[in-house]
């Protein structure tokens, strides 16, 4: 797999891309890379990339959040040191980027430094199993909204077809239609496509370039657990 010094996801809430994120920082870090990882959703408070804080910790990434992540007080801030990860160039950078235009907002602040370098790759993450983006085309929309916010282009998709703890080989086969027709309306090449380890095992050979996953945590909860928060 090739790699680029920084990698971006982004994709609409659900999408599932702060797992995928976490995921792939540790899989740079277990190919002996230095990494860091940013967490630049300042929208979607549940999931975050600090859920997974010990595991990146002992994998030796180096993780940068908001000051309130995981707290009660929920604050649009990024901490200054997010911007090493564009000015450090003898690291890995992976940014989990907010969900649609208004997460990406963010960021704008980085996009002219990124584009100076040149070194990376925009990533979108595609879930036709969302209610927003059960279309090509309304997926091609939050494509669109997203680099206008982040005033940066897009330059892969990776196939994240899910249905939570509910989703199966087919689920993700059957997405492959919808990632062929997204490609082809925004003339970008479908990186990966990724799928829970157990899952992963059953699409070997079937779905292309493979990326298995780790799910964290809140991945696991039921929905009946959820409402308890």
């Amino acid at each position: 797999m090739e790699h680029k010094r920084v990698t971006l996801f982004a994709g609409h809430y659900g999408s599932g891309k702060t797992n995928i994120a976490v995921n792939y920082a540790l899989l740079l870090a277990g190919e002996g890379k230095r990494v860091s990882i940013a967490d630049l959703d300042i929208v979607n408070p549940y999931f975050r990339t600090k859920d997974s804080a010990a595991e990146l910790e002992a994998a030796g990434v180096r993780l940068i959040s908001p000051q309130f992540a995981n707290t009660n007080v929920d604050l649009p801030a990024l901490p200054a040191e997010a911007y090493s990860l564009v000015e450090d160039r003898s690291v890995f950078a992976v940014m989990d980027i907010g969900g649609d235009d208004r997460g990406a907002y963010a960021l704008g602040r980085y996009a002219p430094m990124i584009r100076e370098e040149n070194d990376y790759r925009m990533v979108f993450v595609a879930n036709p199993c969302r209610p927003l983006t059960k279309t090509p085309q309304e997926a091609l929309e939050v494509m669109r909204e997203i680099e206008a916010a982040g005033h940066l282009a897009f330059t892969d998709i990776v196939n994240n077809a899910n249905l939570g703890y509910e989703t199966t080989p087919e689920t993700v086969l059957e997405a492959i239609p919808y990632m062929e027709e997204l490609s082809r309306l925004s003339g970008l090449p479908l990186w990966l496509t990724c799928a829970e380890e157990r899952i992963a095992e059953e699409l070997a050979g079937r779905a292309g370039a493979l990326l298995a996953l780790k799910l964290q945590g809140k991945w696991f909860e039921l929905p009946e657990q959820r409402r308890e928060r």
